[in-house]
């Protein structure tokens, strides 16, 4: 991928040309990843944009901290990168004041809902003459369909994925914290991701440490969708869920992937609704194809949860790559064509009142005749029973 990013700078500029844009202001991490290479740490949550400025036929230009733009030359292709010290001359917008001088009527792109509101705000209120377009739509089309590149690295965060989960499961025991099985999770990921990982080049950039808060659900508490892990201790009888959605990352890729597992005994009554949790799973696999509307894989999944009684809690998949939400979605209201190269997470969830919940959630990327699942771990009733 040495010089995908570059070429998809290019083909973003075609863009512009066919929408009659002056230029691009990229702020959000994962666009600024998705066209220059570069992934920092500090970002608006220190008051510091980051921002990578596309003309419609010149070079970019990267406008980043100072502090950062050292790190910044050794990822990026971009050559014209300008830093800015806190508090001084204007910081980052004396940059782009110096970019659109000699523009008169710009029209500027940028992702309206993305963009920091101090860089909107600054747009509207320093500037003179701009007309400020949203292009969020083109850019979420340009990530639809990954390469196939893209997709091997997919198919690495996966198995960092499914070592996060073996690792859990091997701590998963009655008298145990959830937090134990948190840091297991991130132990067993962060080696699985080192070993794709050179310790020289470009590799030595990307960390292989899994990090941010595990959801970790267990026994009543698994009717909570999304709960951290906490000091909880498991018992005789509890359901184990461990959605890894925020935390299988590899290489600024994201994936989505789910399991719940279960300390015995298991009661009639769980063991039935997780088997209908995985029925209406595999009825959304096995609708996804090239040509299916997304609506109608959301609905294969939501026919099964109706026949047996229940009625769905949420879309039944989104589209991953670069973020953890992208486009399509497996919703009622979504009516993309499915293609080759789309990648999504795909869920089966039920809560059953006050009791329990179970549920299960794996990424796959479609191909040409159906879908390649990317975490492979499994899913039976059976494998899931801890010992």
């Amino acid at each position: 991928m040495s010089n995908a990013f570059q070429k998809r700078a290019i083909k973003l500029q075609e863009r512009m040309n066919e929408e009659g844009l002056d230029f691009i202001l990229l702020t959000h991490p994962d666009t600024v990843y998705y066209i220059s290479a570069f992934h920092g740490d500090l970002g608006m949550d220190f008051g510091r944009p980051m921002i990578i400025a596309l003309p419609r036929s010149e070079r970019p230009v990267m406008i980043t901290s100072l502090n950062e733009h050292i790190m910044a030359q050794e990822m990026t292709w971009i050559e014209d990168i300008r830093p800015w010290l806190d508090g001084d001359q204007g910081e980052w917008a004396k940059h782009l004041q110096d970019l659109f001088k000699g523009y008169k009527n710009l029209t500027v792109g940028i992702e309206l809902y993305k963009t920091p509101p101090v860089v909107t705000e600054w747009l509207r209120k320093e500037t003179t003459g701009i007309t400020l377009v949203d292009v969020s739509d083109i850019l979420g089309k340009m990530r639809m369909i990954k390469s196939p590149e893209e997709i091997e690295i997919m198919r690495q965060a996966g198995q960092v994925a499914v070592a996060m989960a073996e690792s859990a499961a091997q701590a998963i025991g009655v008298g145990v914290p959830e937090y134990e099985l948190a840091l297991s999770a991130i132990a067993g990921g962060t080696r699985k991701a080192a070993e794709f990982l050179d310790s020289e080049g470009t590799d030595r950039l990307f960390s292989p440490t899994i990090h941010n808060l595990q959801v970790i659900e267990t026994g009543p508490d698994t009717i909570m969708c999304h709960k951290r892990n906490s000091t909880r201790i498991i018992q005789k009888g509890d359901p184990v869920n461990l959605c890894f959605c925020a935390v299988a990352q590899f290489k600024m890729f994201k994936l989505g992937f789910d399991r719940t597992w279960i300390v015995p005994p298991v009661s009639d009554k769980y063991s039935k609704t997780y088997q209908i949790t995985l029925r209406a799973q595999q009825a959304a696999l096995d609708a996804i194809r090239p040509g299916v509307p997304a609506c109608d894989v959301h609905a294969a999944c939501v026919e099964v949860y109706k026949e047996a009684g229940f009625e769905p809690g949420y879309r039944t998949g989104r589209g991953i790559g670069y973020s953890f939400l992208e486009n399509p979605q497996f919703r009622y209201d979504d009516k993309t064509l499915l293609q080759a190269g789309m990648t999504f997470c795909c869920d089966g969830g039920i809560v059953v009142g006050n009791e329990f919940g179970a549920r299960v959630g794996d990424s796959l990327v479609v191909t040409e005749t159906g879908h390649e699942i990317l975490t492979q771990y499994p899913k039976d009733l059976k494998s899931l029973i801890i010992v």
